[in-house]
């Protein structure tokens, strides 16, 4: 069976999305270990042109501002550029035709816990995953076109899709970090509004530890901040990963209250949250019970991960996220 990831698509679509200018990197592609699907891909569609991606440093936050090379330890760590543009030309090649866009939505499994797919993993502390690592709690059930009974893998919440056709109790989708059409139930699928574009981009590079948001002006795409981050970590059962993908802001809170792990006490709050994926938030730094006062900075931020899935940050600049990046409407790229 063929698999077609959507940026092997657009690099077969123009030379020029493939190929570097003189004295700029080439972009290496987007997307990271998630890019294999079982299921069957759309039929190749001729994809417009994408336009020159051109980006400007314009710092609306400039605090604890990180250059694009900085020393770490005894090596060197940088924004990756070259998958930022990719991430930024693939947003606006999917935005150069109207289409309805969609959320995967099941945040504490509030839709419905997802049936078990076809193929699943069962680890030491009973959690279900299927075979590309994505765990059922939480997460939607994708379907193959032509088998409706058994869930083929599960898709992540907060994952941004295409939404094709809404007219039955099964939705058609089109996945964009991994090219794929699949069939979910509708209640699991949230529709962004029609005026909705996506101007506004976050990108977390779990390997460097860094966070960058850009926002899209005229013919530019505009860095508005460029900053140490600690994202997640392996450690079960109660701290993973943060997952790659493509994913968009789905709510916010002031004070995100955490308990301590496998209890029900408060174990404190992180302020100015912003939550894209599962209990996946971009957030300041965590204010330990009783404690109430907030801390501006940790010397672990853009270390190595050490969170439970969220992505850390500055409280300063986890509060000018917060204040930026509009619910529905931004998209957050993780990765590696």
């Amino acid at each position: 069976m063929k698999i077609i990831p959507m940026l092997s698509l657009l690099c077969l679509s123009t030379l020029s999305f493939c190929t570097a200018k003189p004295g700029e990197p080439q972009d290496s592609g987007f997307l990271g270990q998630d890019t294999l699907i079982t299921g069957t891909p759309p039929e190749p569609v001729a994809l417009p042109t994408p336009i020159e991606i051109v980006i400007e440093k314009e710092l609306l936050y400039d605090q604890h501002t990180l250059a694009d090379t900085y020393p770490y330890k005894d090596t060197t760590r940088e924004f990756q550029w070259d998958k930022i543009r990719a991430g930024l030309r693939l947003l606006d090649s999917i935005q150069q035709k109207p289409s309805r866009w969609a959320i995967f939505q099941n945040y504490r499994n509030k839709n419905g816990e997802a049936p078990l797919v076809r193929k699943f993993h069962r680890d030491a502390y009973k959690r279900v995953s299927d075979t590309l690592g994505i765990e059922r709690y939480q997460s939607v059930p994708l379907y193959l076109p032509e088998d409706t009974l058994i869930a083929e893998r599960y898709g992540r919440d907060g994952a941004l899709v295409k939404l094709l056709d809404d007219n039955n109790r099964l939705f058609r989708i089109q996945t964009i970090y991994t090219n794929g059409e699949w069939l979910v139930p509708g209640k699991y699928v949230k529709p962004i509004a029609d005026s909705v574009t996506f101007d506004k981009a976050i990108f977390v590079d779990v390997t460097n530890q860094n966070i960058a948001t850009l926002e899209h002006a005229g013919s530019k795409w505009l860095v508005r901040s460029m900053n140490p981050a600690t994202t997640g970590q392996h450690r079960p059962p109660y701290a993973q990963e943060t997952p790659l993908g493509i994913f968009v802001v789905q709510e916010k809170k002031a004070r995100m209250i955490y308990l301590v792990d496998g209890s029900k006490e408060t174990g404190g709050f992180a302020p100015y949250a912003s939550r894209f994926t599962n209990g996946g938030y971009i957030h300041g730094v965590p204010v330990n019970a009783p404690r109430k006062s907030l801390i501006e900075y940790s010397p672990t931020l853009g270390t190595t991960p050490r969170s439970h899935m969220c992505v850390r940050n500055a409280t300063s600049h986890a509060k000018f996220v917060y204040d930026w990046a509009p619910v529905n409407e931004t998209i957050v790229f993780v990765f590696d």
